[in-house]
């Protein structure tokens, strides 16, 4: 099994020799071409960490799933969240993320990430983003959103603010000449005979410079991918956000934590019980600007509930709506803002405007039906304070990657930040290194992951929105539970018969999709307590005694998901306690 080089360095054999990990079901890499670095994704995290890394000299290679611009970064509404404003501090920023995460956020990754946070969105700035400035001054207009006591949103274009920072990022990367690969969906990490990265191997779709899977080799691999939110039914995120940087990095033997901690948006425009897919945002910061939560009578509830009402952390307004509708049997509740005015609406909010006249509804003259929707992974892979993951050479930033800053529930566009932040941290890391070529890449010993039908897709979502939404109990996460592992058996099954899917991108989602949302509902069913945004109703609790402390998941080859609990909330920790943890499991996991 070889892969020809046919791109601007040598080509490089994938020898014939054993290596950790397990792989998807792929063709051979029929081209292949050399970096010092590769970054996948092209959202804050990942083109900042290019464009840093070439400023550094290494020779970056971009790879993205779609266009350079579509990545989860443009749907941002709300903005970045910094102590930029007079009156706020760091301390400040870093009291309201603590509060937000429940318990389990690091201190110090919070740290880190609020001291660096305001010079990174200046630079931010000095790469071209233009931000809202206050009438009549230069200074940044800043808002506020759930959780935070201060306003230090900063936000572009009313409510577009994604939209402008990717706008920035994409046209530096283009000016700096960064060679990119878009349409490209990447399989697998490549590693050597130390077990250090070397690459990955990828699809390209449709044309361009190549075509078909082939490979890219380098020492470094920035993992910048995104989100899992298409693993629910109903998601804030894009089509292309199916948790591919995890089940990458699991198939590679990194360790995962948290991915039981997924945030529920709980203001999403609500389109019907069938809705399936990417759903519009309603962004907190209309919350921020004054507007207010009701149920069917036109009742304000979430007053009494929080000291903050409608600016409560996102679970307590998540788990909120969910109570008041079970309670009046409604399947939504309203967010009131009539009386922002239309010009108001015009001017501050026109992205949301748009959308929610796009589905027949006017916020100027109605209020807007809402609910939660799956919107932001506060768990990922697991790194160190420069992005480090357990694979050497494999370093992960954005929402795929776990740092310890979010804890149990992120803090409302802190994601943003983080993706700056450790981006930049991760490229300085890598500059501080010596440039060296990438090791052989070797084959894994155990046979590849048979690959799903395109149509399961579906059904897994189905299944996680039924057992592992808003609200999750035993049995309801027990019966999520054997509905994978019964999906998970029957691709085993047709694999040895000769009937697996034939290799695509849709199979290869599908595939990713169902590794993730195995080890998900795995953790939501060890976690047996209440915190941030994991709600067990059989568990209405938190449970600090037992379980302030966070996941760790690594997948061994060939059909291991094994789970430990770190010791503390200290993250990253390195030694597994004695307390209880969930149990591996030993079924066949694609």
């Amino acid at each position: 099994m070889t892969a020809t080089g046919t791109g601007t360095g040598p080509g490089h054999a994938i020898a014939a020799a054993t290596a950790p990990g397990i792989r998807l079901t792929a063709p051979a890499p029929g081209w292949a071409i050399d970096a010092d670095v590769v970054v996948v994704g092209s959202g804050v995290a990942g083109l900042t960490a290019a464009l840093r890394c070439a400023a550094a000299g290494r020779r970056t290679v971009v790879v993205t799933k779609a266009r350079l611009d579509d990545g989860s970064t443009r749907w941002a509404q709300g903005g970045i969240a910094a102590a930029l404003g007079d009156g706020d501090s760091p301390e400040q920023h870093l009291a309201d993320t603590l509060v937000a995460g429940a318990g389990l956020c690091d201190e110090e990754a919070v740290r880190t990430l609020v001291t660096e946070g305001p010079d990174a969105v200046h630079r931010l700035i000095g790469a071209g983003a233009r931000f809202d400035t206050a009438h009549g001054s230069d200074e940044i207009a800043l808002t506020r959103e759930g959780g935070h006591h201060r306003r230090r949103i900063a936000h572009a274009g009313g409510d577009a603010t994604g939209a402008e920072i990717s706008r920035a990022l994409v046209e530096a990367v283009r000016a700096a000449g960064l060679r990119t690969i878009e349409n490209a969906l990447v399989l697998d990490l490549l590693t050597d005979a130390q077990g250090r990265t070397s690459g990955v191997t990828l699809h390209v779709m449709g044309e361009g410079q190549h075509d078909g899977v082939g490979a890219v080799h380098a020492p470094a691999v920035v993992l910048a991918t995104g989100g899992m939110g298409q693993v629910f039914s109903a998601t804030t995120n894009p089509a292309v956000s199916t948790g591919d940087g995890v089940a990458l990095a699991l198939r590679a033997g990194a360790e995962v934590s948290d991915l039981e901690f997924v945030q529920f948006h709980p203001t999403v425009l609500y389109l019907g019980r069938d809705a399936e897919g990417q759903q519009p945002l309603i962004s907190e910061a209309v919350r921020g600007e004054g507007a207010y939560l009701v149920d069917t009578d036109g009742t304000r509830f979430m007053v009494g509930q929080h000291e903050l009402a409608e600016l409560a952390p996102r679970d307590i307004v998540a788990k909120a709506i969910t109570r008041r509708a079970q309670e009046q049997g409604a399947e939504h509740m309203y967010l009131d803002a009539r009386h922002f005015g239309a010009e108001m609406w015009e001017h501050r909010f026109p992205t949301i405007l748009a959308a929610c006249r796009a589905h027949g509804i006017d916020p100027v003259t109605e209020p807007i039906p809402v609910a939660p929707a799956a919107h932001y992974a506060s768990g990922g892979v697991r790194t160190d304070l420069h992005g480090r993951t357990t694979v050497p050479g494999l370093y992960a930033c954005g929402e795929v990657a776990c740092t310890g800053v979010h804890g149990a529930n992120r803090l409302a566009s802190n994601s943003l930040l983080e993706g700056l932040v450790f981006a930049e941290r991760i490229a300085d890391d890598i500059a501080a290194g010596p440039v060296r070529r990438p090791g052989e890449p070797l084959l894994p010993d155990v046979p590849p992951v048979p690959l799903l039908p395109p149509e399961a897709r579906f059904e897994i979502q189905r299944i996680m929105t039924a057992g592992a939404g808003v609200l999750r109990s035993r049995a309801s996460l027990a019966e999520a539970y054997q509905a994978l592992v019964r999906l998970t058996s029957k691709t085993a099954a047709d694999s040895a018969d000769g009937k697996a899917a034939e290799p695509g991108v849709e199979a290869w989602e599908a595939t990713n999709l169902l590794l993730v949302a195995r080890v998900l509902v795995a953790g939501a069913r060890g976690r047996e307590e209440t915190r941030g945004c994991h709600w067990r109703e059989d568990h209405p609790d938190r449970d600090d005694a037992t379980w302030r402390r966070h996941s760790v998941v690594t997948f061994r080859p060939p059909h291991t998901v094994d789970f430990r609990a770190t010791d503390s909330a200290d993250f990253p920790a390195t030694q597994p306690d004695s307390l209880p943890t969930p149990q591996p499991e030993t079924e066949p996991n694609p």
